[in-house]
C-alpha cells in the first residue's frame, strides 16, 4: 500500500543541525525516494529519520496517510496525441482566458496549445479501442438500406431490449424528436392546458427542447441531491411522494381519465450529471415503473450514462453484487418504455446517439421527424463507419472490468481532491467530480458566477480546462428574464474515456488544492455579454473579471 507524508504538517525548529526550518522543509520534501509525496515499501527513509529526528514534540497526527488507490488500466495505448511541451506558459494561459471571454468553452487552439488536460467534457472525448478503428472500416455509406445500420439496431435491442431504433447524430437530436413527438400532439389535445415532463432534475439540452415543445419541467428528484455533502447512495433518485403529487394535482384538475394525460412522460436520468454525476436505483427504478404503469404514463430514460449507473447498483444495491453490469443495463431497460442516448459517452464514441422505444406508432412518427431534420432512418446523421464503430463500442461498454476502471479513476480523482480539504459533490459520482463553488468561493455571491469564476480561474492556475455547472448553466426564465438561482454551484472536472493517466490526475488535483490555499484571492465575474434568455447561454457567454483581474 502506498502512503503519503504531509510535510506541511511537520513542524522544524530554527537552526536545528545548522539548517533552517524552510530549508528542513525543502530537503522534506524533495529527498523521499525522489518524490515529494509519496512513500512506498521499501523505499529508503535515512534521510527523512534524520530530519525528522532534528523536530521537538511528537509525531503530529496524519503525518502519513493512506495514497488513494489508482485502478491499473484495463487496455494498452497504441496512439497517442502530442501536445508540445506539456502546460502553456503562464502569459499564454491569460491571454487565451482573456480572449474566451472567461468561458472555458470558448478556448481555442487555431494558432497554438493552450489546454494542457482537457476536462471539459466526456461527451464525444473518448479513444476508440483497435476493434473500433478497425469495425469503421466495414462502415457502407448508402444513403438507404445501409448494411451498417442493422448490425447497430441488433446491438441495441440485444443489450437494451428495446426494439424501435432510430438512429440521430447525437443526443439532442434524439431530445428533439421525443419532446415533440410525445408533447405536441397532447397540447392538440387539450389547447391551453399545461402538458408536464418531470424529472430527476435538468440537463440543459433535455429542458430546452422540453420548453421548446410546448411542455413544463417539473424537477422531482430527491431533496438530498441538492445538498453537495449529503452521502446518500442514490441521490438520483426519483421522489415518489413528489412524483405522486403531480398527478394527484393533474387528476383533481382534470379528473382521472385526462388528468395522468397531461403528462407527457416521466423522464429518468441515469447518473444524473446536475446533480454531481448521482446514480438512480433500481428499487427506484420498479417503484417508478409500477405508479407509471397504473396511470398509464410512459417511463423514458435518459440512458446516456446507464452503463455507469448499473456499475453503482451493482456495488451499491442489496441483491445486484453478484449480477454482471450487462445483465442490470437490461433489467433496467425492460422495466422502461424507451429511451434518448447521447453515445459520446457510456459509447466510447466520438459520435452518435439514438432514441429507443417499444411502441411502433411513436417510433412511425419519429421516424417521419428523423427524415425532416436528420436524415434517412438508416443513418441518422451517422455516417457507416460511424455506426459501426458504435456498435462495437455498445459492446465494450458492458464489460465489468471496464466500468470498474472507469468509476476507480474518477474515485481517485475526488479522494485525492478530498485529502487536500477541497469541497466536492459526495458521494463521488461516476463520469466526473464535481467542486462545491460556493463551498470552495465562499466570498463570492452566486450573482458573482462563483463555479464560472473558479472554472476560468483553475484554467488560469494550470491549464486545466474545465466546466461551470451553476447559474450561467440555470439560464434565464423565458418569459421574465430573470436568472435562475440553483442550489448547486459546481464546476465539472470530466474525465474523458480512456485518455488520461494517473499522472494527469496528480497534476490535476496538485494544482485544484494549490489554488484552494489562495481561494481568497479569486475574484468575481460580470456579464459582458450573453445570447437570449431561454437559450443555452453557457456555451456562449462572456464575462469580464469583476476589479479587472480574476486572480488578485
Amino acid at each position: 500500500m502506498k502512503v503519503k507524508l504531509d510535510v506541511e504538517k511537520i513542524s522544524f525548529r530554527q537552526g536545528d543541525g545548522n539548517l533552517s526550518a524552510a530549508r528542513q522543509m525543502e530537503i522534506a520534501a524533495g529527498r523521499i525516494a525522489g518524490c515529494q509525496r509519496v512513500l512506498r515499501p521499501g523505499d529508503p527513509l535515512g534521510d527523512l529519520e534524520k530530519i525528522l529526528a532534528l523536530r521537538g514534540g511528537g509525531t503530529p497526527e496524519g503525518l502519513l496517510a493512506p495514497w488513494p488507490v489508482h485502478p491499473p488500466e484495463p487496455y494498452r495505448v497504441k496512439s497517442v496525441e502530442l501536445r508540445g511541451h506539456g502546460c502553456p506558459p503562464g502569459d499564454v494561459r491569460l491571454e487565451a482566458i482573456e480572449e474566451a471571454g472567461y468561458n472555458t468553452f470558448l478556448l481555442k487552439e487555431d494558432k497554438r496549445v493552450v489546454i494542457h488536460i482537457d476536462l471539459l467534457t466526456d461527451s464525444g472525448t473518448s479513444a476508440m479501442s483497435d476493434l473500433q478503428w478497425s469495425a469503421m472500416l466495414k462502415g457502407n455509406e448508402d444513403y438507404a438500406g445501409s448494411r451498417s445500420y442493422y448490425p447497430l439496431e441488433k446491438a441495441i435491442q440485444e443489450v437494451y431490449g428495446w426494439q424501435e431504433v432510430v438512429p440521430t447524430h447525437q443526443g439532442r437530436g434524439a431530445e428533439h424528436i421525443v419532446s415533440t413527438i410525445f408533447i405536441k400532439p397532447l397540447l392538440e389535445q387539450y389547447p391551453g392546458d399545461p402538458i408536464y415532463v418531470p424529472k430527476n432534475m435538468y440537463f440543459t439540452t433535455t429542458k430546452v427542447h422540453i420548453l421548446r415543445a410546448g411542455g413544463v419541467f417539473r424537477d422531482i428528484i430527491i431533496d438530498q441531491a441538492h445538498d453537495s455533502t449529503a452521502w446518500h447512495p442514490f441521490k438520483g433518485n426519483i421522489d415518489l411522494d413528489k412524483l405522486q403529487k403531480l398527478i394527484d394535482d393533474c387528476i383533481a384538475r382534470w379528473g382521472k381519465v385526462h388528468g395522468p394525460r397531461h403528462i407527457a412522460y416521466l423522464h429518468l436520468e441515469g447518473c444524473v450529471n446536475m446533480a454531481g454525476g448521482q446514480p438512480f436505483s433500481m428499487e427506484n427504478l420498479k417503484a417508478l415503473r409500477a405508479v407509471t404503469q397504473r396511470h398509464g404514463i410512459p417511463l423514458l430514460l435518459d440512458a446516456t450514462r446507464l452503463v455507469e449507473n448499473a456499475y453503482f447498483i451493482q456495488q451499491r444495491e442489496e441483491g445486484y453484487r453478484e449480477m454482471s453490469v450487462a445483465a442490470i443495463v437490461r433489467e433496467m431497460g425492460s422495466l422502461t418504455d424507451g429511451c434518448t442516448m447521447s453515445s459520446k459517452k457510456d459509447h466510447l464514441v466520438n459520435i452518435g446517439g439514438f432514441l429507443a422505444l417499444n411502441d411502433r406508432d411513436k417510433a412511425a412518427k419519429a421516424r417521419e421527424m428523423l427524415v425532416d431534420f436528420e436524415g434517412f432512418p438508416t443513418y441518422g446523421g451517422m455516417a457507416g463507419y460511424s455506426m459501426e464503430a458504435l456498435t462495437q463500442g455498445i459492446r465494450e461498454c458492458i464489460d465489468d472490468n471496464w466500468i470498474a476502471y472507469r468509476i476507480g479513476q474518477t474515485r481517485y480523482l475526488g479522494e485525492l481532491l478530498q485529502d487536500g480539504g477541497v469541497p466536492i459533490v459526495l458521494p463521488v459520482g461516476g463520469h466526473a467530480v464535481f467542486i462545491d463553488a460556493k463551498k470552495f468561493l465562499p466570498h463570492l455571491p452566486q450573482e458573482q458566477f462563483p463555479a464560472q469564476a473558479l472554472a476560468s480561474a483553475v484554467y488560469l492556475h494550470s491549464g486545466v480546462r474545465t466546466m461551470e455547472r451553476g447559474i450561467v448553466s440555470a439560464g434565464r426564465d423565458k418569459d421574465s428574464g430573470s436568472q435562475h438561482f440553483p442550489e448547486l454551484e459546481l464546476v465539472r472536472l470530466t474525465i474523458p474515456r480512456r485518455v488520461y493517466t494517473q499522472s494527469h490526475m496528480d497534476y490535476v488535483a496538485e494544482k485544484i488544492i494549490e489554488l484552494y490555499r489562495m481561494r481568497e484571492r479569486i475574484n468575481g465575474l460580470e456579464i459582458a455579454w450573453e445570447p437570449p434568455a431561454g437559450s443555452l447561454r453557457f456555451f456562449l457567454m462572456r464575462f469580464t473579471p469583476i476589479g479587472g483581474r480574476l486572480i488578485r
